[in-house]
């Protein structure tokens, strides 16, 4: 998992997927990672932090909380376990990459910065922010070990949050910053990594996104169920929801059994699980705070930079 080989170029068709915690990338991209190892082309995905800070949801697991070390390293297995199950078998650590000005790999640990509610649906920055919390790491700092992977792995897609990550968390937002600061910084002339990698120009940038008629008709499903949690409000709308047409679609049923696994795996933050008898949404899952999801029928996305027609996509991709 930290093994970071920075000069194996794989093929041209790879995919990427940049994400701040365990979790994120199931959550997020799970149908997009699945779809893409299936048709047999690399995956790669990339974790910011461990989720140190993270809430504990099994109450067999409740000693993990507080316990920064334990629950990261708990996690860690958390995160091998799903990605296994989408079929993913490529994935680093940020801070395990050689640091701009060479520094060493795993000199300075990447933590969680945590968050605090600003209400419904959004976060803000929590009170009390670690010294080396992910949010302190200097942007080119943590840009330029992503940039190094991007010239050594070679991806024709990059995946990530969009500019609000997904509902404000700080190490999304961060993640976001990092990634376009990444693209630019792989296809610069310099190596400030060292890695002797040629520049890369990633040919798109896809932002993970919620389209807002299927998002709300989802939730309207899960409230018309009998499921015996309370179901997300439509009220408050993450910054991951956007009106109006996609670029990219994902079907999540094709994968579903692997997204499902990839969930049931990060335990200590997803619970719930189940599946829905059709609709906008094929499953249900729910957080730390009880508060029921729907798993929409397909995962959307919008093109941030690039042309997709340069790429190639998996068959079960739909280009809009």
């Amino acid at each position: 998992m930290t093994d970071v080989v920075l000069r194996e170029q794989a093929p041209v068709g790879g995919l990427l997927a940049v994400h701040a915690h365990p979790d994120d990338e199931t959550l997020s991209n799970g149908a997009l990672l699945a779809t893409w190892a299936a048709a047999g082309l690399p995956v790669t995905v990339v974790t910011c932090t461990r989720g140190e800070r993270g809430e504990v949801i099994p109450a067999g697991l409740a000693h993990l909380e507080g316990d920064g070390p334990a629950l990261a390293a708990h996690r860690e297995h958390e995160l091998a376990a799903a990605l296994a199950a989408l079929g993913v078998t490529d994935h680093v650590f940020l801070d395990q990459v050689p640091g701009p000005g060479g520094a060493q790999p795993g000199a300075r640990r990447f933590v969680d910065s945590g968050m605090a509610w600003a209400g419904a649906g959004r976060a803000t920055a929590a009170d009390d922010v670690d010294a080396d919390a992910f949010v302190r790491v200097p942007l080119d700092d943590a840009a330029g070990r992503l940039a190094a992977v991007l010239r050594a792995r070679r991806p024709a897609v990059v995946v990530g949050y969009e500019p609000g990550g997904g509902y404000g968390h700080p190490d999304h937002v961060r993640a976001h910053e990092v990634l376009h600061r990444a693209v630019a910084l792989a296809a610069a002339h310099e190596d400030g990594a060292g890695t002797g990698a040629a520049p890369w120009h990633v040919p798109v940038v896809l932002w993970t996104v919620l389209q807002e008629q299927e998002w709300r008709a989802g939730l309207a499903q899960l409230r018309a169920g009998a499921t015996g949690l309370p179901v997300a409000s439509d009220t408050a709308v993450p910054s991951a929801v956007r009106p109006g047409p996609v670029d990219v679609r994902v079907p999540v049923a094709p994968v579903l059994d692997r997204v499902l696994a990839a969930l049931a795996a990060h335990r200590t933050q997803v619970h719930a699980l189940g599946r829905e008898a059709g609709g906008p949404a094929v499953a249900r899952f729910a957080l730390s705070n009880d508060v029921l999801h729907p798993v929409l029928a397909d995962e959307t996305y919008l093109v941030a930079a690039g042309r997709p027609e340069d790429v190639r996509w998996p068959a079960a991709v739909v280009l809009t």
